[in-house]
């Protein structure tokens, strides 16, 4: 690691870090592009591919030589522990980061007992509402949640809403102290990579996208994600708009629900699902399509602490509708960005599309609205700026 010698860089634990796919690992990825080269030291598991995902970065990635899934284990923790006290060591960290709660911040209490390193955690949502699952359920999960809380000097939230739960967990352990180092830090998408105005003949060749107008949703098909709502608002939105489509662009467990419910519903070949859509088609697809669906809601433990894909959607040119629910009322501005409707209503969702597919002018409007909204606020060169202040102040 030539330069290493010479800067005290941060330390990221993390458990999600590229080539692995999610909001959590964009966001870890996206950190370690804009600190300074020699700044930030990434310290994660081993993911086939990780060898060549590494190279796109100016930091030192460090790979323990565990598969990334095996760091939760109780041998993962302990080869993890041990890989980053001979990291804090070497290089002297002035802080570390958890990319996540569990198990990142196992190791890092670790290193502020043994070396006085100060840690901070970033919080997501979803992982909040299984660890208070978790505390109420098992003293023993109380007791380690706790010191794991209480030992970090900074919390930061990728919304209202993750901040606001997380201030709750904290209070309910007892840590009423630490509420007041709870940041919110929105999230955000790189607006060179997404963009209106990309051509869109081959991808729509390549996906099947043919007619419309067309709606689109880009999330793992899980139960939160409110895919079954707008399938649910189909048949009244094409009474309205006959030759409209629903483009489903994901995998995961509940496709061959919403199959069945696309056959109930005798949608025929208005929803179309396109399956695993690699990173780098997302931006022309997004440019394809007429509006774009996220409606999220609240399910068992599953939760949207932001909604990453809807920032994605809103820098291409497209209005949003989202779920008024959990993070993504920080991500689109009602009325200006997109609409806010009630995530668990078909007729609220139909509403809302069917006034978006019936005028042009403010799809346009609203497209243009997000657009500006990335480019001045919800983008990842302000979110790193923030992180790197809100570390700055722990010094």
């Amino acid at each position: 690691m030539t330069g290493w010698e010479q800067s005290s860089p941060s330390l990221l634990l993390a458990f999600n870090f590229p080539p692995h796919e999610g909001g959590i690992a964009r966001m870890m990825g996206e950190m370690a592009r804009r600190y300074a080269p020699y700044s930030l030291l990434v310290s994660t598991g081993t993911y086939a591919g990780s060898a060549e995902s590494d190279t796109d970065y100016l930091q030192g990635i460090d790979r323990v030589p565990v598969r990334a899934k095996r760091l939760r284990t109780v041998n993962g923790l302990v080869r993890w522990t041990i890989r980053a006290d001979a990291l804090a060591r070497r290089h002297r960290p002035r802080f570390t980061w958890c990319a996540e709660l569990k198990p990142a911040a196992y190791p890092a209490r670790w290193l502020r007992a043994r070396y006085g390193i100060p840690y901070g955690v970033f919080t997501h949502g979803a992982e909040l509402l299984l660890l208070d699952h978790k505390l109420r359920r098992s003293r023993f999960k109380h007791w380690t949640g706790r010191k794991l809380l209480d030992g970090a000097s900074v919390f930061v939230a990728n919304s209202q809403w993750t901040a606001d739960y997380t201030r709750r967990i904290l209070a309910d352990l007892g840590l009423d102290h630490q509420g007041d180092r709870v940041h919110t830090v929105p999230l955000g998408t790189d607006p060179e990579q997404f963009q209106p105005g990309l051509p869109t003949a081959q991808i729509r060749l390549t996906y099947g996208l043919e007619g419309g107008p067309w709606i689109l949703t880009v999330a793992r098909l899980d139960w939160h994600k409110g895919f079954d709502t707008v399938i649910r608002a189909l048949p009244a939105v094409r009474a309205a708009h006959p030759k409209v489509r629903y483009a489903i662009a994901g995998v995961g467990e509940c496709r061959p629900y919403l199959e069945r419910l696309v056959a109930e519903l005798q949608l025929g070949d208005a929803v179309r699902f396109l399956g695993f859509v690699p990173e780098a088609d997302l931006p022309e697809l997004y440019n394809a399509v007429d509006v774009f669906a996220l409606v999220s809601r609240r399910y068992d433990l599953l939760v949207e602490g932001f909604g990453i894909a809807a920032v994605e959607a809103s820098a291409s040119g497209l209005p949003v509708v989202a779920g008024r629910e959990a993070g993504l009322i920080d991500v689109v501005r009602d009325g200006e960005t997109g609409l806010l409707v009630d995530p668990y209503s078909p007729a609220a969702v139909a509403e809302a599309l069917n006034r978006l597919l019936a005028d042009a002018a403010l799809r346009r409007r609203m497209g243009a609205a997000g657009r500006r909204a990335v480019e001045t606020y919800f983008n990842w060169d302000r979110v790193v700026r923030d992180i790197e202040d809100i570390e700055a102040s722990c010094d």
